[in-house]
């Protein structure tokens, strides 16, 4: 029998002095996006959580909160994936390497127009945890 499972993949909010990281995507969907990606065989979500932010910002990170898991499967357009989100630190400059062609800090309240698969949404969530404390409660299309 063959199974089809969602793909684990983790994406991270890392948290600078002067705003968030979004990176530019070399690959489609390309636009603006939170650095993370595919979960390797073997490797737990914070492992990968922070191979994923070094790799695409050289940026060492310490993991501070789980925000949500995202498992809609329209939200990577694809394959149906499944991303849990951390929320991170870290200090230094971020410096765009690996599968990002970009890397730039922004204010959460001033993203980008083209931000890639559901991480407008994801940001509008970590918005609102930030402000009143409250995670996106299950349920929805997340």
């Amino acid at each position: 029998m063959t199974y089809r499972n969602p793909t684990p993949t983790v994406d991270i909010i890392i948290e600078l002095e002067d705003g968030i990281v979004l990176i530019e995507r070399k690959h489609d969907p390309v636009g603006w996006a939170l650095p993370g990606g595919f979960v390797d065989y073997g490797e737990s979500v914070e492992t990968a959580a922070i191979r994923e932010a070094l790799e695409e910002t050289t940026l060492n990170v310490e993991l501070t909160q789980l925000l949500y898991v995202y498992s809609n499967p329209a939200r990577d357009q694809r394959q149906h994936t499944m991303s849990t989100v951390f929320i991170a630190v870290a200090s230094g400059v971020p410096r765009a390497a690996d599968d990002a062609k970009d890397v730039r800090v922004v204010d959460p309240s001033q993203l980008p127009d083209e931000l890639c698969f559901d991480h407008r949404r994801i940001l509008s969530d970590y918005v609102e945890f930030k402000r009143s404390g409250s995670r996106p409660l299950p349920g929805g299309d997340r």
